[in-house]
């Protein structure tokens, strides 16, 4: 041997025995012919003739055996350079028994004695009980928020209780405007949807009552029976100041009511040529001086829906239209009924819709802001489009400042 070859080979000696990881030498068969000392060490093993010539399973569980033959061989005829244990965990096999989480890379190479695989390991233990103590903490951690969230749960319980009651009081006792905004002030809980309920049920019910109690202070003084006229438009104003009443009640009776999941659709085939016609005939006793509602219809009379929510729909659409336009405007109402879809569009010459409302028009207690002077609770809409979604159709509109609206109303047959 030449000095340059024994200084190669001690070169490779020093780099083999003296690495800071396990190495493994085996031939094609499997069996080991190198071991460094720091795999030794690792194993438990005194000297590499403990381990020279036998095979690569004897630092494996016996429980990888059957597996790992299949594997080797596999890997020695396709001799791909990768690590090993990616997705996995792979153990090792110590000479006392216990076995250790290892890392292992694979490379080969071709010598005298045919190719070769080196094995590359690495003792994980440290890193496995760092991991462990990680997803301890994360445990810990998961618990600690569960309780959190236990926590908000019972508060959230609470805010909705408190919620609740605060709202059952304000309609029961009619408290002032004054005295809502104060206990809501209090009420930091309560969501800006219950300011505006409460801002709304104090107007709108309380023109009605102021109403009733003047007209029927006025019918008392009008005693004599030449006076009857005087008392029937009184008592036509008490009735009709009831009847809003019974309206609002009634709207606000509805939202409980889908909310609670209280109405269903119940459908029907029915004629709804005939059932609009009628509808149209009906309202129009509210109509303003002058306006009129032509009604269209083409395509089939027969459809398969809910009659009672569909009539809900259609009355208030165009009591809305009518409340909405001026004296002498046409109201336009149209269905079209084909093999496979209905169309119903409901449509004025009021003061439309600005682009900024138009996001909330749907909304509960959403009112535009160019209809504060015209009686409405903002409820109607929201009831609309609700009682639509339950016979699964949709609701979409175009609407122009000073120019209009028109409802498009869609449902599949």
């Amino acid at each position: 041997m030449t000095k340059t070859n024994q200084h190669e080979n001690e070169r490779f000696e020093a780099l083999f025995q003296y690495a800071s990881m396990g190495i493994l030498v085996a031939n094609s068969e499997g069996s080991i012919i190198l071991a460094n000392n720091y795999l030794l060490l690792q194993f438990g093993y005194d000297n590499s003739d403990e381990l020279v010539g036998k095979k690569i399973e004897t630092l494996i569980p016996s429980r990888y055996h059957p597996h790992h033959v299949g594997k080797r061989d596999e890997y020695m005829a396709t001799r791909e350079r990768r690590p090993m244990g990616i997705g996995r965990d792979l153990y090792g096999l110590r000479k006392d028994g216990k076995e250790f989480p290892v890392e292992i890379s694979l490379s080969n190479y071709n010598s005298n004695e045919g190719v070769c695989s080196i094995a590359f390991v690495i003792d994980i233990s440290k890193r496995k009980e760092i991991e462990q103590a990680l997803m301890k903490q994360k445990e810990q951690l998961a618990d600690i928020n569960s309780k959190i969230e236990e926590l908000n749960n019972d508060l959230e319980e609470k805010v909705e209780l408190r919620t609740l009651q605060l709202q059952n009081a304000m309609l029961e006792l009619e408290a002032s405007r004054d005295e809502l905004t104060n206990a809501l002030g209090k009420e930091k809980e309560l969501s800006d949807l219950k300011s505006r309920f409460v801002s709304m049920a104090s107007h709108e019910f309380r023109t009605p009552l102021s109403t009733i109690l003047s007209s029927a202070s006025l019918v008392a003084k009008y005693t004599e029976s030449e006076e009857q006229d005087k008392r029937d438009k009184h008592i036509k104003r008490i009735k009709s100041a009831v009847n809003n009443l019974t309206d609002l009640l009634n709207e606000f009776l509805s939202i409980g009511r889908i909310e609670d999941g209280k109405i269903t659709a119940n459908f029907t085939d029915f004629n709804i040529k005939e059932m609009l016609t009628e509808i149209s005939s009906e309202i129009q006793g509210i109509s303003k001086l002058g306006q009129t509602i032509l009604y269209e219809h083409s395509g089939n009379d027969m459809v398969h829906l809910d009659v009672s929510l569909l009539r809900n729909v259609i009355f208030n659409l165009l009591s809305n239209a009518i409340k909405f336009s001026p004296e002498n405007a046409p109201i336009l109402l149209s269905t079209k009924v084909q093999e496979k879809d209905i169309c119903i569009r409901v449509k004025d010459a009021g003061l439309g819709i600005s682009v900024e409302d138009q996001t909330h028009l749907f909304e509960r207690f959403f009112r535009g802001a160019n209809a504060t002077n015209i009686q409405g609770t903002g409820l109607g809409l929201h009831i609309v489009s609700k009682y639509i979604e339950l016979m699964e159709g949709r609701i979409d509109f175009e609407s122009k400042l000073e120019e209009g609206t028109e409802f498009i109303i869609k449902f599949n047959q």
